[in-house]
């Protein structure tokens, strides 16, 4: 993540963007999805306790991929967080385009942690949207199948979860084709299982007429889009191989369909590649054009040797036949045409957002502990300051909240609204 947010800073995108700091997922927040027992262990647990308590780290830490780690939990409260605010942001038609690449964590289950995922927080954000959205559809270009957001969303038609992925013996071992959802859910699973090597050229040819078909057919009110750069050749654990432009063409092929899109990270193992592609995907959502050449940034030598935002295939062999490809697509088809055009819902009242007061139980906490603060540790990390905004030399004080080339003052408060661009 620092890789790619100085990359972001060097290309001077952050100037072109609404940048917050959102707030912490609180448990009751996590909990809308997670077990209150999964939340309660993970809020607690250290890789001593897991040591201490073998018997509940085998139930919720199961494997070597999610081991016991200090500010586990803080980590995860972070990433939902963002998660949920961008959500919120779309629901209040505050931004049509909204990027989390913290976000993505597609594998966790309700109650367990799975594939490097802890929270869910693309489950989050999508309950999030389905309180002012009848339907939203979840996208997924990760070389992994999104398993933890499909079995979330497995038997309701309101969800529509598309999964573009290597399947076979490869992690998690889920998303065949016949694969589609059960009951009330029953053909909005949609899952698209590809082989090894494949490349731009063969990809788009999937992608963009299995995703107009969906579009044309379920027409969500919303889209979020899992941008895992794991398919990218190249990649320590990937098995795809992807370019950097073929990659981002996904993204910008779903920003023209203009319903709002919310762009997550994800699973990415050459974090080089992954700095470049997130970086470059961001100038796609803002339709900027950046140059190829690299400018210097803090991780300059990660780029080397040749210091360039591209991300090269390789001469693997792409065991994706044209045949193969067609069948898939057709199988596909077939399973769309049986489905009524966007499926109707309820009429029903809006559930109220989260009290912002209440969004971190810390806050009181944080508060009483020192009686001489104003505010906690939480409202206080929510208050963006430009660098520019209140020192006008080098030689002023730098409040320690300031983030370098914000461009929006942001405080987290309703007491405080959003200023508007200067």
């Amino acid at each position: 993540m620092r890789l790619a947010h100085n990359l972001v800073t060097a290309y001077g995108l952050d100037k072109k963007l609404n940048i917050v700091r959102p707030p912490r997922a609180s448990v009751n927040q996590l909990t809308r999805f997670h077990s209150d027992d999964y939340m309660e262990f993970l809020s607690r647990v250290t890789p001593e306790l897991a040591e201490l308590e073998p018997e509940h780290t085998s139930v919720y830490l199961s494997g070597d991929d999610c081991p016991p780690f200090d500010g586990v939990f803080e980590f995860c409260s972070i990433s939902a967080g963002g998660s949920i605010a961008g959500a919120r942001k779309i629901n209040h038609g505050d931004a049509d385009v909204v990027i989390n690449w913290a976000g993505g964590l597609h594998h966790a289950k309700k109650s367990a942690a799975s594939g490097f995922c802890y929270v869910n927080d693309i489950v989050l954000a999508i309950l999030e949207l389905l309180k002012r959205h009848q339907r939203v559809m979840y996208l997924d270009i990760d070389v992994h199948h999104g398993d933890g957001v499909e079995e979330a969303f497995y038997t309701t038609d309101r969800v529509m979860s598309v999964s573009f992925h290597k399947f076979g013996d490869f992690f998690p071992g889920t998303g065949h084709v016949r694969d589609v959802g059960i009951g009330k859910g029953r053909g909005y699973a949609i899952n698209v299982p590809l082989r090894d090597g494949i490349d731009d050229a063969s990809y788009a040819g999937v992608f963009r007429p299995v995703m107009t078909a969906i579009m044309e057919r379920f027409r969500p009110g919303a889209i979020v889009m899992q941008c895992g750069t794991d398919s990218l050749s190249g990649d320590r654990i990937g098995c795809f191989n992807l370019t950097m432009q073929g990659h981002a063409a996904c993204v910008d092929f779903m920003k023209s369909f203009n319903v709002p899109l919310f762009c997550l990270g994800g699973g990415g193992y050459t974090i080089r590649n992954v700095a470049r592609t997130w970086a470059y995907e961001t100038a796609v959502l803002l339709g900027e054009t950046l140059d190829p050449v690299i400018p210097y940034n803090d991780y300059y030598d990660f780029y080397g040797p040749d210091f360039r935002l591209e991300v090269q295939p390789s001469n693997m062999v792409n065991a994706n036949t044209p045949e193969y490809l067609r069948k898939t697509v057709a199988i596909i088809g077939d399973q769309l045409r049986d489905l009524p055009h966007a499926p109707s819902v309820q009429m029903q009242s809006v559930p109220q957002d989260w009290d912002e007061a209440s969004d971190n139980e810390t806050d009181d906490f944080d508060m009483d502990a020192d009686a001489e603060r104003k505010m906690s540790a939480r409202q206080r990390d929510a208050r963006i300051v430009p660098l520019a905004e209140l020192y006008e030399s080098d030689d002023d004080a730098v409040p320690p909240n300031a983030i370098e080339g914000a461009v929006y003052h942001h405080t987290g408060t309703s007491s405080r609204p959003l200023r508007a661009e200067r």
